[in-house]
């Protein structure tokens, strides 16, 4: 099996821009060598050898600038790079070989640079577009052929190797996995998978070889879907980045005024040059890119996947949390403990019928009811003419026959009428109650636990200390079992028995309190998601549409990585304008030196140099600080495909 490195934002560029980034690496070698040369020259009296040795690599370097400024300006966007060009083009017309070529090599330098800082502070993020794999070992007829994952189909059994990468989601099918999440998760230790066991692709075996049973085509795959996130997380332009522009053009209209001010007050055009070259490149243009894909780096590296800059800056700032209980403050894997029969269907067949009707369905009652009708050896059939009311419930034929599975909303809608039973009436405090209906009558009601998760309560604490002022706690369950379950909890509100509508309000309702973050799981989840300030998803057990709707997902099955984020968003974004602001200062301190004639063009170039280097190392400091280790009990296992239709 082989693997491939991808490409995040080739799509859709112009080849000139794909050739600079490829370039802007390796750039500064030319007016480096052009530089020793010369000096070399002037220290054997050949000032006829030297100027040509600055003169050419200035040349080149400007040519390489001019191409990238031509493109940047058919697409609208007007950088600091013009008063690069213009230095540049400066220094030769005012014969001034040396400091065109320590210009050239200060900005190719500066270029170098960031793209060292870029490729370092995305790390994390390239480590997981970069091991998807490309092809995989399918058994076929008694043999093993390896073939492009693309072939992959629901039922192939592929072979997986020790040190490969699983392809498609999909279930252990002979032998036992142990396998490494660590790159999509952070968990540290390999965890054990045996037969039947869901496993997730992008993980890593690093036990035995074991056989894997397809279940989800590799484009519609948990890691397609992961990548698909990060690449979208890569390509967007967060705020600040586009203030940064902004503040930019102002700070490229204060240059040029500086510089036409400098040379008209002392007659002087090596003082107008000398102001552009202290201003080549601003810190601006540097400083924010760095610091903030240090951040989305360092996020994904603890399983949290931050869907762009935008979303790293309002997780830096949210203060009011609304939080679903199932599958967040839970683990959202009930369990069966009841059935309580109302007709003269059998437990085992309604059972049977229900379980086969919530196949398609991913709520985790419904995952519960058919993990215990397979638990119980019941064979399940497929339903048809399914309709899913998130929040309520589900309908549909299964052999033919109508089935209901959900709540009393649901039952009372299809004029269902459920007697008040003990069952109905006396469900205990952690336990939810699901009404099942078939052929129009009420057949029985089952009862199922999720108690609450060990960490659920530091979570919440370590939210407040993260700046949470406000804690929310909206659900769609019983206001008597939601106060038993947070009883104790730092929950500063409780909303109960709510819909998907009414959880949209609820967001909406919280923003007196400030920028409102939701974080819920399931498809009911989605359009609150959507409507708060930012929304976060637990990918990992989540449905689809949650995933796509929310701002950030989380890859573990747990909420414990979202405090560290919040530090790491808000660690990010102080970084980020510290560099800004101290950058623009010291370049602003030099540019006016420059003018008052303190500073020669030379002189000036080795300042600015000094100053950018600072500010790329400073940015970087966004990539430091311990990085959490996952919780031990939090874990990816998954329905698998949950996230194989995220967008961006």
């Amino acid at each position: 099996m082989t693997t491939t490195a991808i490409d995040s934002g080739a799509a859709g560029r112009p080849a000139i821009v794909d050739a600079f980034q490829r370039l802007r690496g390796w750039l500064a070698i030319l007016p480096l060598v052009g530089l020793c040369t010369g000096l070399s020259a002037e220290a054997l009296s050949r000032p006829d050898i030297a100027a040509w040795a600055w003169t050419l690599p200035t040349l080149t370097v400007l040519a390489v600038l001019m191409a990238q400024v031509v493109t940047s300006l058919a697409r609208g966007d007007v950088g600091l790079d013009l008063v690069a060009l213009l230095s540049m083009s400066g220094a030769l017309a005012l014969s001034q070989p040396l400091a065109g070529v320590v210009i050239a090599l200060m900005y190719a330098g500066g270029q170098s640079l960031e793209a060292y800082a870029s490729g370092r502070a995305s790390r994390a993020m390239t480590a997981l577009l970069a091991r998807q794999p490309r092809t995989a070992l399918r058994e076929e007829s008694g043999s093993v052929k390896e073939v492009p994952i693309a072939t992959l189909a629901p039922g192939d059994r592929i072979l997986v190797r020790v040190g490969d990468v699983l392809p498609v989601d999909g279930r252990v099918a002979a032998g036992r996995a142990i396998l490494d999440q660590a790159t999509l998760t952070g968990e540290a230790l390999p965890v054990a998978f045996e037969t039947n066991a869901t496993v997730l692709s992008g993980t890593v075996n690093v036990g035995a070889p074991f056989t894997l049973m397809a279940e989800r085509r590799a484009a519609e795959s948990t890691y397609a879907g992961i990548v698909r996130l990060v690449e979208a997380a890569r390509s967007q332009k967060a705020p600040m980045a586009r203030l940064a522009d902004r503040y930019g053009l102002a700070f490229l209209g204060l240059t040029l005024i500086l510089a036409g001010g400098a040379w008209a007050a002392s007659g002087d055009p090596v003082r107008a040059l000398a102001v552009l070259v202290v201003a080549t490149p601003c810190p601006l243009i540097l400083a924010v890119p760095v610091a903030l894909i240090s951040g989305l780096s360092r996020a994904a590296g603890i399983g949290v996947i931050i869907k762009g800059g935008g979303a790293l800056e309002m997780l830096a700032r949210v203060r009011v949390l609304v939080v679903d209980k199932t599958g967040t403050l839970t683990h959202g894997r009930a369990r069966l403990t009841a059935v309580h029969i109302l007709g003269p269907i059998g437990e085992q067949d309604v059972l049977r019928l229900a379980a086969s009707l919530d196949q398609a369905s991913g709520h985790p009652t419904a995952r519960a009811l058919v993990d215990a009708a397979l638990a119980r050896g019941l064979t399940l059939t497929q339903p048809t003419q399914v309709v899913e009311v998130p929040g309520e419930g589900v309908t549909g034929l299964v052999e033919g026959q109508p089935v209901r599975v959900g709540g009393p909303r649901l039952m009372r809608a299809h004029g269902i009428p459920f007697p008040e039973t003990d069952a109905a009436r006396n469900a205990d405090a952690v336990a939810a109650t699901v009404l099942v209906a078939v052929d129009g009558k009420p057949a029985a009601i089952l009862r199922f636990a999720d108690p609450l998760r060990t960490d659920g309560g530091r979570t919440l604490a370590d939210l407040r200390r993260c700046g949470i002022q406000r804690v929310v706690l909206a659900t769609g369950d019983r206001r008597g079992i939601a106060q038993a379950l947070i009883a104790g909890l730092p929950i500063d509100a409780l909303e109960a028995d709510l819909d998907p509508a009414a959880k949209t309000q609820v967001v909406a309702n919280e923003r007196v309190h400030g920028p409102v973050m939701m974080v819920g799981d399931g498809v009911n989840d989605a359009p609150a998601l959507a409507a708060a300030d930012l929304g976060v998803a637990l990918g990992a057990r989540g449905a689809a549409a949650a995933a796509e709707a929310a701002d950030v997902v989380l890859l573990v099955d747990s909420l414990a990585p979202l405090p560290h984020a919040i530090d790491i968003a808000k660690r990010s974004r102080v970084i980020a304008l510290q560099s800004v602001m101290v950058g623009l200062g010291l370049s602003l301190a030099g540019m006016v030196a420059a003018a008052l004639g303190y500073l020669t063009p030379l002189q000036g170039a080795l300042l600015q140099e000094a100053i950018d280097v600072a500010v790329i190392l400073n940015a970087m400091r966004a990539l430091g600080g311990p990085v959490p280790a996952t919780p031990s009990d939090a874990h990816v296992s998954a329905q698998p495909g949950h996230l194989s239709r995220m967008v961006p």
